[in-house]
């Protein structure tokens, strides 16, 4: 078997991770940070840079098809390729062709894109979910007093459009399609709210709706997470919703623990993670990751910062 290159190697993909949602995710990064359709108070990645509607091949498209065929060719053990990372990855234009390609050149792998759902009103852009196997959208809100303050959208987007789309996603795409509500308290936990909310996601009829809430740090400092108790009683009455839960640090010994410091900073680089979230990940003492991030931070290479969950490690 061809040895598993170095993440190093690559500029489109990173992983394989664990996921709260996918399992043991290989990730495809097709846009560049941090461009994006809205600018959401919570996200991971930060604030956006690019707010924009402009569909475009924002990364090149042979290139990121060379990089998968590439470390594909080593036969690694994955639940998903996934289509996330430092955007959205519906604004670039040739995303269908990279997830046919993948599907033509690689069938044995499923392909899982993580999308805020903005553009999939528009036909062409569900035409390029063709192929995908599983497709998890947003949908924090039906309020557009919430959606303004909570996913500061760019101004040619409008909500009633955003929440058509996604019925109508439904309707023409047949494979998995679960929605994420993201919980911010004092802006989208209100009762009122989730009650139109409720009403909503029964018209769009998916698979599978999660709620989730901070985990990790925001794009804004004073965006805090929802008590747990309070999202368990909230994914109850939304239409039997779940909690994201922890990943099952069990899946992860199947991870290969070489370039250690490739890993990790490839990982950071997209999410901030703590020590506990990496031992578990690469199965590895979790004082020796708190020694190696020591020492990444002297060498300036990482950051850190706390929040109620733990320390979390970012790549400078």
């Amino acid at each position: 078997m061809k040895p598993i290159p170095k993440l190093s190697d690559y500029e489109y993909i990173f992983g394989p991770v664990p996921s709260r949602r996918l399992g043991i995710s290989l990730g495809v990064d097709v846009m560049p940070p941090k461009t994006c359709t809205l600018n959401c108070v919570y996200c991971e990645c930060g604030r956006t840079d690019r707010l924009t509607l402009k569909t475009d091949e924002y990364s090149p498209t042979q290139r990121i098809c060379e990089e998968l065929s590439d470390y594909l060719s080593t036969g690694p053990k994955l639940d998903y390729i996934t289509f996330s990372g430092s955007g959205e990855p519906l604004l670039h234009s040739k995303i269908g062709e990279i997830i046919h390609f993948i599907k033509v050149q690689h069938p044995q792998y499923r392909v899982a894109l993580l999308t805020n759902g903005t553009l999939c009103y528009q036909p062409r852009i569900q035409d390029q979910l063709s192929g995908v196997d599983l497709v998890k959208v947003s949908l924090d809100t039906v309020s557009e007093k919430e959606f303004v303050r909570l996913n500061r959208p760019h101004p040619g987007l409008e909500l009633p459009a955003i929440i058509d789309g996604l019925i109508s996603v439904r309707k023409v795409f047949q494979q998995q399609l679960w929605v994420e509500v993201f919980l911010v308290p004092g802006i989208n936990d209100n009762a009122e709210g989730l009650d139109g909310l409720k009403k909503i996601l029964r018209q769009i009829n998916p698979d599978k709706v999660q709620v989730n809430t901070l985990d990790r740090p925001g794009a804004e400092d004073w965006v805090k997470p929802v008590d747990p108790a309070a999202v368990k009683e909230i994914a109850g009455y939304l239409s039997n919703a779940e909690p994201i839960s922890r990943f099952d640090s069990k899946q992860s010994k199947a991870l290969p623990v070489k370039d250690f410091k490739d890993r990790v900073l490839a990982t950071i680089k997209r999410r901030p993670c703590t020590a506990e979230d990496i031992s578990e990940m690469l199965d590895v003492p979790l004082d020796v990751v708190h020694q190696y991030f020591l020492g990444l931070i002297e060498d300036g290479e990482v950051a850190q910062m706390t929040l109620p969950r733990g320390t979390f490690y970012f790549k400078r």
